[in-house]
């Protein structure tokens, strides 16, 4: 790790209910109040933000939502916006989940004009980029992740990367058990930060880059003790607080 604080985001994804995630926070919360450097967010279902913000009112637990609409407002029936988010002290905001590119056909430019929106509306988004398995089986793995980048560059431009983080999640290892080894995660996010470099040396040295691709209790000191990985954005081990908290204390 360097100066930059490391970042440990749950992507609680479309799970729980009042009855399982009350107990899951409250067990999180008291995890992570003792020996974690780590800076943690929580990134509940849409339904769940209210709740949440009112759980997480003066701690150091921030609240991240799963998506926003690049609409300030309108007829996007089902569409929440940045101002909605704000309203429930939300601080962070996922963009270009792969899910939402590979299940729901979010476009490269749609991705980037939610993460401008976010930008513009004092949100911080975690952009995700990341291949899918024949992507890195043809050895596509930075032409996929640098066209997803630069996409974002040309529409938000670099200086927006002042005020973002972004998650590398290889597509292939999202809920399937495997994960990238270290050295291949470390790999690809130096790629990252040397892309950003091009642009702005400075952006590049100081934004954070979380891994996120099944990451667990016993593989997390390991992927965090790359230099640069800044710590990751959490699935399905974010739905058991010992694992979670576990995981927010690995970036030691």
């Amino acid at each position: 790790m360097t100066d930059r604080t490391p970042l440990v985001a749950a992507n609680w994804k479309m799970n729980g209910t009042l009855a399982t995630i009350r107990p899951l926070l409250a067990g999180i919360m008291e995890g992570v109040r003792e020996d974690c450097i780590a800076e943690v967010a929580i990134c509940p279902p849409f339904v769940y933000l209210a709740e949440l913000s009112a759980m997480l009112a003066n701690t150091e637990v921030r609240l991240g939502a799963q998506n926003v609409s690049q609409q300030a407002s309108g007829a996007f029936t089902g569409e929440i916006s940045v101002a909605m988010l704000r309203d429930f002290a939300c601080h962070y905001v996922i963009v270009g989940h792969s899910e939402r590119r590979h299940i729901y056909g979010e476009s490269d430019n749609d991705i980037a004009e939610k993460f401008a929106a976010a930008v513009a509306g004092d949100l911080v988004p975690i952009l995700c980029v990341g291949e899918r398995l024949e992507e890195r089986e043809d050895d596509a793995t930075e032409t996929v992740i640098a066209r997803q980048l630069d996409t974002v560059i040309q529409h938000a431009g670099i200086e927006s990367f002042r005020r973002a983080v972004i998650a590398y999640e290889p597509v292939w290892a999202i809920g399937t058990g495997r994960n990238a080894s270290p050295e291949q995660a470390e790999e690809v996010h130096e790629f990252i930060r040397l892309r950003l470099a091009r642009h702005d040396d400075a952006c590049a040295g100081a934004v954070r880059i979380l891994y996120g691709g099944s990451v667990k209790a016993d593989n997390a000191e390991n992927l965090f003790s790359m230099a640069n990985v800044d710590g990751g954005l959490i699935g399905g081990a974010s739905l058991n607080a010992d694992d979670f908290v576990s995981i927010c204390r690995a970036t030691r």
